[in-house]
């Protein structure tokens, strides 16, 4: 599509006139036009514009001066957009719609609520929330800036309140002043840059408590409190509160007598507690429901150089038919995806490097998703719609994970006894996905667990299955595309025999592996996978070599996940009481053979709060899955009871 012109304008324009003047709604949708097709000479002629529709194109920013002062509608769906500073021209804006914008993030729909003082829907879906959410953040960051003005000016002699002084404040301010989740630090950052540039414009003599755009009583109505960073609830988000104003539980961590001491003899300090109690995945939105079951979890990635498996705070949650992104320092369900029929067992993040049109890199995070239908569905969930769905297999889909070396690389497990590995490859133009299979590994019983090796991902997959605990060689450069379980591994003190369940399987560094099964009651095995593989000779059954025995429950249930935090050497597994288990075990990883014979008992147990203190139909609180982000700041744990728990610490 080449440049606009008057008589493409008024061929789709309405109601039909030969004048550009008298058209009030116009639809440019798919004409493939790029940000540089707008003429803001041509535009700016549609003085009696209220709508207009740019769905379906290619533009990835709209030019500052179109001039339509009376837009009071935008459509913009399915573009490349990466910034929405430019809408603050449309003054009148009321409705507004930037779905399959994937380069969108929250922060971005913060940033709509506060530069259209108008605007009512976005989406589709009512705006006041947002609008109250954003009131809440700039009130706050007013006050904070203006406590940093006031000390930074403080700290000045008079000879040093210069013109620099006052841009080193900004700059000051933009890397000092924090406040709410991580997910909104880009609108924060943004926010307090701009009140700090009012502050030092008007000298500190007039500064706002809220300097936002005035809202209508409607959505001003509606106010939280001051003393709490906590942005209004969705809908979705079904609370259970433990007290009028916040959802925290202040009882005391429960301490295990025995526990082990850090290597230089003192007590290892984890300091978590129970912060926020959710039932957002319940049917119809009810907490009265506590049958539908959740399944698993998982943090999102966050980019930090030099660290690839460092986590956010944000963790995707699975269960019944929904898909929930919560971010743990507010309790907030940033995102939830629904699909009618379907029930979620697992899910996984990968962090993909996108390419756009104008040869601009973006990185995008992309959540798989899969369960009963045996399909994958590849989210994203910041942007709000699935753009890809692999039919992977005729029976519903146990677990999945992406390799940590290859972003594109996913291996699903099913109850078809195969574990496939695809690649799902990058997004096309319309940003969805063609995924290829690349590999099929048989197994003799069902895969409930998949782990590949830490130290050679490439390499080899390890799998936690019903049969017991297999090991496969997935190296691509090898001709066979089906491959059978190359080892089966066992235990020694045969605790664990073949053939008996391993439904806990996770890396705690590049070479301990700790691993739960039926066969072992009250016991996480730690085990090295370097000493065993070296053992192993020309054999297809291998003992394991046992480095540690953890003390765990006594119960004789199944399935319940164990998971680590490598950056920390910590273990966690919950129990059938809603207990969660945790093990700090640095000083086993460094301590020389002959180790311990006897299990070593948990650095600390987390215990459930009374049900009272939840709701009194809360009877069944057995925690199947618990894992941690990676600086162990926050941890999450799925209940059989339709509850997510999300433990905080320093």
């Amino acid at each position: 599509m080449g440049p606009l012109s008057p008589r493409l304008l008024m061929k789709r324009g309405r109601p039909k006139s030969d004048r550009l003047g008298r058209i009030r709604s116009l639809d440019l949708s798919g004409l493939k036009l790029l940000s540089e097709h707008l003429d803001p000479k041509l535009l700016s002629r549609l003085k009696q514009l209220q709508e207009l529709d740019l769905s379906n194109n290619q533009l990835e920013m709209l030019p500052d001066n179109l001039g339509l002062s009376r837009l009071r509608v935008l459509r913009c769906c399915n573009n490349q957009l990466g910034d929405v500073t430019a809408l603050c021209q449309f003054p009148q804006l009321e409705e507004l719609s930037l779905e399959g914008n994937p380069f969108l993030t929250v922060s971005d729909n913060l940033k709509v609520s506060f530069l259209l003082p108008k605007l009512r829907k976005v989406n589709g879906k009512d705006a006041s929330s947002t609008c109250s959410q954003v009131e809440n953040l700039n009130r706050e960051l007013t006050s904070r800036v203006t406590a940093h003005w006031e000390k930074f000016m403080a700290s000045l002699s008079p000879e040093e309140e210069t013109e620099k002084a006052k841009a080193d404040f900004v700059r000051s301010a933009v890397r000092d002043v924090h406040y709410g989740p991580e997910s909104l630090s880009e609108f924060t950052r943004w926010r307090v840059q701009m009140i700090s540039e009012e502050l030092v414009a008007c000298g500190g003599t007039q500064v706002h408590e809220a300097d936002i755009p005035e809202k209508s009583p409607k959505v001003t109505a509606v106010q939280e409190p001051k003393a709490r960073p906590v942005a209004c609830k969705r809908p979705d988000d079904v609370p259970l509160n433990l007290s009028p104003n916040k959802r925290v539980c202040t009882s005391p961590l429960a301490q295990v007598k025995g526990r082990p001491t850090g290597s230089d003899g003192s007590q290892p300090t984890l300091q978590l507690e129970p912060l926020y109690f959710l039932q957002c995945h319940s049917k119809n939105n009810s907490p009265k429901d506590l049958s539908t079951q959740l399944w698993a979890c998982a943090f999102e990635p966050a980019w930090e150089e030099g660290h690839p498996g460092a986590t956010s705070q944000s963790v995707a949650t699975c269960g019944g038919e929904a898909v929930c992104v919560i971010d743990c320092q507010t309790g907030i369900v940033l995102h939830k995806y629904k699909a009618p029929g379907e029930e979620f067992f697992s899910v996984a993040w990968t962090a993909l490097t996108v390419v756009t049109q104008s040869g601009h890199k973006k990185r995008w995070n992309v959540l798989a998703a899969a369960g009963l239908r045996g399909q994958v569905r590849l989210l994203h969930v910041r942007a709000g719609f699935c753009c890809g769905v692999i039919r992977a297999h005729k029976k519903a889909i146990a677990t999945l994970c992406f390799s940590p070396t290859h972003e594109t690389h996913l291996f699903t497990a099913s109850y078809d006894k195969r574990i496939i590995l695809w690649d799902i490859g990058v997004p096309n133009e319309d940003y969805t996905f063609q995924a290829s299979q690349l590999l099929t590994l048989d197994t003799t019983s069902t895969p409930l667990r998949l782990c590949p090796v830490a130290s050679c991902p490439d390499a080899y997959l390890l799998a936690g299955c019903e049969g017991g605990c297999c090991c496969w060689d997935v190296r691509l450069d090898q001709p066979q595309k089906r491959r059978v379980c190359e080892v089966k591994f066992i235990f020694s003190e045969g605790s664990q025999a073949p053939g008996q369940r391993v439904d806990g399987l996770a890396f705690v560094n590049e070479d301990v592996v700790a691993s739960k099964g039926n066969g072992g009651l009250g016991t996480i095995w730690l085990w090295s996978w370097s000493q065993t593989w070296v053992s192993r000779g020309s054999q297809s059954t291998v003992a394991v070599v046992v480095l540690a025995r953890l003390q765990w429950s006594l119960t004789e249930l199944a399935y319940f996940s164990l998971s680590t935090c490598p950056d920390k050497g910590i273990v966690l597994c919950g129990d059938e009481e809603g207990n969660v288990w945790i093990y700090d075990v640095r000083h086993i990883l460094m301590q020389q053979p002959p180790l311990p014979a006897a299990p070593q008992a948990p650095t600390q147990i987390l215990k459930w709060p009374q049900p009272r203190a939840l709701s009194q139909t809360v009877t069944r609180t057995m925690v199947n899955t618990v894992v941690a982000n990676s600086t162990f700041t926050y941890l999450t744990a799925l209940t059989d009871s339709n509850i997510v728990a999300i433990w905080g610490g320093d």
